[in-house]
């Protein structure tokens, strides 16, 4: 049996890249301009990226950012990682995503990635 190719292996709409990492729209974006920053060694872990691989992956969300800027022009930003499946993890490649935000795109952004899980009560 054999095992599907990573999709994230392969990079495709790419927006910048280096030599360590690329960024691409996102394929399920959640706003115009969601992009996913990855390393082009396959790691499933942030953690067990290089120090090189992790500083490639920084740089690439400043410049995809720059890019984001002049396309989108939106008002903030959420960067976040899914590390493991209790996390949310689904493909088992890395990827950052920077993902773009607007006044009013959801009726109270407050706590933002801070909402992914519901706070215990006191």
């Amino acid at each position: 049996m054999s095992v599907p190719a990573c999709t994230l292996c392969l990079p495709e709409d790419v927006v910048v890249a280096n030599e360590l990492a690329y960024a691409a729209r996102d394929k399920f974006a959640l706003s115009p301009g969601h992009v996913i920053v990855v390393p082009r060694r396959h790691v499933a872990d942030f953690f067990a990226m290089t120090a090189a691989e992790k500083q490639a992956v920084l740089e690439l969300l400043d410049l995809a950012r720059e890019t984001i800027e002049r396309e989108h022009k939106p008002d903030g930003y959420n960067i976040g990682v899914n590390i493991g499946a209790a996390a949310g993890q689904s493909r088992l490649h890395v990827h950052v995503h920077l993902i773009p935000r607007r006044q009013g795109d959801v009726p109270d952004p407050r706590g933002g990635v801070r909402c992914v899980l519901a706070r215990p009560d006191p």
